[in-house]
């Protein structure tokens, strides 16, 4: 039976509504050069069973990391964005497990195929729910895998504005130069962008969306154009339109149809130009006649 599927009108996107291990089955080995996505988190969802629990994500993510280790180009990159499996005011890190996960996985690879941390990427964002028996949480994490040692890193594409644009060296061989690059600084690895809830320009009906902003960084600075982008969870279709904005193709699945609808829609609001997104812009920006503070008198609380 074929699978169902939409193939945007330029053939740069494709989208499967059907289960992600029997899409991932049918792609090429070594065809993709990032994979950005976030799984269930088995906490009830819609999307998910009610039978979920901590060995059924720890099964399925085990599953498809496998198929995206074959996936992969060397050098490829697997983002795995995750948060907290939550039951009776009690959490358990699902970052920890992923981490377990690959390791286990790497036992049985050569060394050239193994996946390789680089970061831990912590998202941080405002709002959220409000607990009562904990503190409310306000972020999850971005796990940054490579597939060997050698890999792109395009720092340049993700620079952010320097705290202290106007700081120069005071002494030296560089007395009066900027002491800052140009371009900008490194990110970091907090990240804090405001997360997709009601009032977010890029909200739909998915419950558990992420802002676009998050592959599209991902994308810039770990592919190159024409580059292929898989997501075997892709919900709303976030980084489809990450990838139509930086003109990558992407491969995606969600075995729910009402969400398969909702990508449909995105990528053909994104290809006429009329899709909502927040930029990516500093939560704060910075003061560009900021004078730099020398000494402990100088700043002000």
């Amino acid at each position: 039976m074929a699978l169902k599927k939409y193939i945007s009108p330029d053939k740069t996107i494709t989208v499967y509504n059907e289960d992600c291990l029997k899409v991932l089955s049918k792609i090429e080995d070594k065809s993709v050069s990032l994979i950005v996505t976030s799984p269930p988190y088995c906490i009830g969802k819609e999307y998910e069973n009610l039978t979920d629990d901590i060995d059924s994500f720890k099964n399925l993510n085990k599953s498809v990391i496998k198929e995206c280790i074959r996936l992969l180009k060397p050098g490829g990159s697997l983002c795995w964005q995750v948060g907290f499996h939550i039951k009776n005011s009690v959490i358990v890190p699902l970052d920890c497990l992923i981490y377990n996960i690959v390791q286990e996985i790497n036992t049985l690879l050569p060394k050239d195929e193994q996946l390789l941390l680089h970061n831990r990427i912590v998202w941080t964002f405002g709002h959220g729910l409000n607990a009562e028996k904990r503190l409310s949480g306000r972020y999850e994490t971005i796990m940054w895998f490579t597939k060997g040692p050698e890999y792109l890193f395009d720092l340049d594409s993700i620079r952010v504005p320097q705290k202290y644009p106007g700081k120069k060296y005071s002494h030296g061989p560089k007395a009066g130069q900027y002491s800052g690059n140009p371009l900008g600084k490194n990110p970091t690895d907090v990240w804090d962008i405001p997360n997709v809830k009601a009032n977010h320009v890029e909200k739909t009906n998915h419950p558990c969306q992420f802002p676009i902003v998050i592959p599209q960084r991902l994308i810039k600075c770990l592919t190159n154009k024409g580059d292929v982008v898989l997501d075997p969870f892709s919900g709303s279709g976030t980084t489809a339109i990450a990838c139509i904005i930086e003109e990558r193709k992407f491969i995606g699945c969600e075995i729910k149809e009402c969400y398969f609808d909702i990508i449909k829609k995105r990528v053909t609001d994104a290809f006429d130009g009329n899709i909502p997104y927040r930029p990516d812009v500093p939560v704060i920006e910075p003061d560009l006649n900021q004078k730099v503070a020398q000494k402990p008198g100088d700043f002000k609380w």
